[in-house]
């Protein structure tokens, strides 16, 4: 395959090559706009999180791939976390921002720690008993031990999770993969990174660059494996600033970042065993980071993009030939020094550089994209089209969209005075410049704190004996539960259904489960990804999103676990609260419960047949209805509305399904002390 020999051939054959794997990597990766969703309503739950949160709150933060746009097979799913009330400080100067009655400061002393890393040192007394376990003295000074912390921090509830660097790790049923860590945070860039301020001339841009100094940084419960003082040392994370500098790239870079993370899984980690996961793609990360802030590129377009990734290989094969890769924050950390070294790193380099020796026809060994090469290397007239608005249909898009915004609309306030905060924060944020992915995810996410407050103001009103406030209150939420309904989207409804079925107006709530249904029916309802194209542009194509969620879209339900929403499920709710877990029930589970508890008061007839149907379906659904990881509460439902018309020999059996399923909901508690009910009586 000489087809880069003639020169004239070279430019319009490669650049043709170049589209093809644009198109291809878009199909993969994303368009723009698909990572621009999935970015952007991601943000909005943050900042949305952010300015409700009290200085006693823990913090969380989604990083890794997932938060950088991608949605690749194997792309999993980090979180850091941390407590907003402890702040690392890198000199006593900078205590003078902090009110130390209501913050713990910590200080990060990297005197002799090797670059990256360091040691932080408890300042100021501290409540947490997390903290307080992981404290221990050294040279009459007290400081926090990140393998201790790490051991404190990591509750490994989920089946088959392990210790995976300064992260508990694991994956659930679907072949999701999860990375948890817990660290701190500091306010200020370290000044073992300035050498990275210096050099930011071209990229990233102002704006951006002046954001990332001031957000800071994390440290993560990691020592260096070759530090002095392995167990308590803590590696600086730059993980924010790593998706601030993601998120400012251009497409063709990204796809080109995604182009090699996709090499690196087939290509070069199948070359053998004694190699594979040498590289990770973390090193892939800093390779584009590096090329890209020197302009090593002219041109990143889709015609060029093939141009993009060769200078990466290249650059990647160079840092394994000197068995050193620096950090791109601080260089003077050399990511290989305790994994790419001896034998193993001539033997990668050997493998790299029989890549290299191929040229670019060492993509053909990449299964994902090589038939997009064959087709241009067998028929060079063939008509290649890079107009991203071709290479998605309307309803993918509108999937994507929805998906994304019921994902990051996951509030859950705790009382009355945190719902008014939660929807104060929306207010606001509504004057801000906004696109149109967060308009829309502000609308969902308003009418999610509104179902919240509906239901803390009616278990506020509840037995006072006010009857005046009680009335009041109960106008209150049934109005916001219809206005969060008018620009929600169909499951929003079942709140409503949940409401008046708790306030025993039960004629009304079925009146309502029948709206539902009859919705829940048409041809063309997108629910949590099952849909039919062709007859949901058929019934909402061309129409607003809005008047699209509002009408064709439904999700699961997710319960605040600080709110009881439905009585009959008060001790997994107890569990949830336990665990700071929402339950999350499928929605046409929850639809034939709130039947069930509602004709058991109008029409047994009718309540067994609810309660069939609500057996057929956890019984025999294959995913369509029933998610596999939600068959844990939707058998402890099914054991619940069995064992209230007597027949504890079914509820025996339902609950004993429930606590063999995937424990994601976390009710085995709850399970259990059923299960020890129906033993007593």
């Amino acid at each position: 395959m000489d087809f880069l020999s003639e020169n004239v051939y070279i430019d319009a054959g490669f650049q043709h090559l170049c589209e093809s794997v644009f198109v291809r990597l878009c199909q993969i990766v994303g368009t723009s706009v698909q990572v621009a969703i999935r970015r952007e309503t991601r943000d909005i739950m943050e900042m949305v999180d952010r300015r409700v949160a009290d200085n006693d709150d823990v913090i969380d933060m989604e990083s890794g791939s997932r938060r950088e746009g991608f949605r690749l097979k194997g792309s999993d799913y980090d979180f850091m976390y941390w407590l907003n009330d402890h702040r690392v400080i890198f000199d006593m100067s900078q205590s003078e921002y902090y009110y130390t009655e209501n913050n713990t400061l910590i200080l990060s002393d990297s005197s002799e720690g090797p670059p990256g890393f360091t040691l932080l040192e408890l300042l100021t007394p501290t409540t947490d008993r997390e903290v307080q376990s992981a404290c221990v003295p050294m040279n009459d000074r007290l400081y926090i031990s990140s393998s201790l912390y790490r051991q404190q921090t990591q509750t490994h509830e989920l089946p088959g999770s392990i210790v995976h660097g300064p992260c508990e790790s694991g994956e659930v049923p679907g072949g999701f993969e999860y990375d948890i860590a817990s660290c701190f945070f500091c306010d200020f860039w370290p000044s073992a990174a300035s050498s990275w301020i210096d050099r930011c001339h071209s990229w990233p841009d102002r704006e951006v660059f002046n954001e990332i100094v001031r957000n800071g940084c994390h440290f993560v419960p990691i020592g260096h494996p070759l530090g002095l003082h392995g167990h308590e040392e803590w590696r600086i994370s730059f993980s924010l600033a790593e998706h601030k500098l993601v998120h400012s790239m251009n497409h063709c870079q990204f796809l080109t970042y995604g182009l090699l993370k996709i090499f690196l899984k087939e290509v070069i980690d199948k070359q053998s065993e004694e190699t594979n996961n040498l590289l990770c793609s973390y090193h892939i990360k800093t390779v584009i980071f590096w090329v890209i802030q020197q302009n090593a590129v002219p041109l990143w377009c889709p015609q060029n993009l093939l141009a993009g990734f060769w200078v990466c290989f290249k650059l990647l094969l160079k840092w394994v030939y000197e068995g050193v890769c620096p950090n791109f924050f601080i260089p003077e950390n050399n990511l290989f020094l305790s994994k790419v070294h001896g034998s193993a790193q001539r033997k990668l380099f050997l493998e790299l550089h029989g890549l290299y020796e191929k040229g670019l026809v060492c993509l053909l060994q990449s299964p994902s994209i090589k038939s997009n090469i064959t087709n241009v290397l067998y028929n060079p007239r063939l008509s290649i089209y890079t107009n991203e608005d071709r290479m998605i249909s309307e309803c993918d898009l509108d999937e994507e969209l929805f998906n994304e915004i019921n994902s990051n609309t996951s509030y859950y306030p705790q009382n009355l005075n945190h719902c008014i905060k939660y929807l104060h924060t929306i207010e606001l944020m509504i004057g801000e410049p906004l696109t149109q992915y967060q308009v829309l995810m502000l609308q969902r996410s308003t009418a999610t704190i509104l179902q919240s407050t509906a239901f803390t103001l009616h278990n506020m009103y509840t037995n006072t004996g006010l009857n005046k406030q009680m009335y009041i209150a109960d106008r209150m939420s049934c109005h916001m539960l219809k206005l969060a309904a008018k620009f929600g989207c169909i499951s929003d409804m079942m709140y409503i259904a949940m409401f008046y079925c708790k306030t025993v107006r039960y004629r009304k709530a079925l009146c309502i489960t029948e709206m539902i249904k009859v919705k829940l029916a048409q041809p063309g309802l997108m629910y949590r990804g099952h849909v039919d194209p062709e007859r949901y542009t058929e019934a909402v194509g061309g129409q607003s999103w809005s008047t699209k969620m509002r009408q064709a879209v439904a999700h699961d339900i997710r319960l605040n676990m600080h709110i009881c929403c439905i009585n009959e499920l008060t001790p997994e709710e107890q569990s949830a609260l336990h665990n700071s877990t929402p339950l999350c029930i499928p929605l046409f589970v929850v639809l034939h419960f709130v039947e069930f508890l509602c004709y058991r008061h109008t029409d047994t007839t009718l309540a067994q047949a609810a309660l069939e149907e609500l057996q057929v379906l956890v019984h025999h659904d294959q995913g369509l209805y029933v998610h596999d990881l939600k068959r844990d509460i939707s058998w402890e439902i099914l054991g619940i509305c069995q064992q209230m018309i007597g027949n504890p020999q079914a509820a025996l059996y339902s609950y004993q399904q429930s606590i063999t399923q995937y424990p994601f909901n976390k009710i085995q508690n709850a399970t259990q002390l059923r299960i020890q009910d129906l033993h007593i009586t």
